[in-house]
């Protein structure tokens, strides 16, 4: 695996891991352990573009509390919004 690659999944996770509170740490932190070696360098792209929300965006989107026309529905999203720890 190239180096740009593995930075950017390290990068992910601690961007993941360190949100600010912990409830979203563990929850973010988890699902993307989870899914990143299972990403490509598109969805990686998009994982850090989803990690640009803020935790309450990212917590009503987990939550289904946010219309699906709010977000461009990606594989993400979508294994975001099923994910359970």
């Amino acid at each position: 695996m190239n180096n740009y690659i593995d930075n950017l999944k390290k990068r992910l996770i601690y961007r993941s891991l360190y949100r600010g509170t912990r409830e979203m740490d563990k929850l973010i932190g988890s699902f993307v352990k989870n899914y990143i070696d299972e990403f490509d360098e598109k969805e990686l792209k998009d994982l850090e573009n989803f990690l640009n929300n803020d935790d309450d965006t990212l917590y009503k989107i987990y939550n289904k509390e946010l219309e699906n026309n709010n977000f461009n529905e990606t594989k993400i999203i979508n294994l975001f919004r099923n994910y359970t720890m």
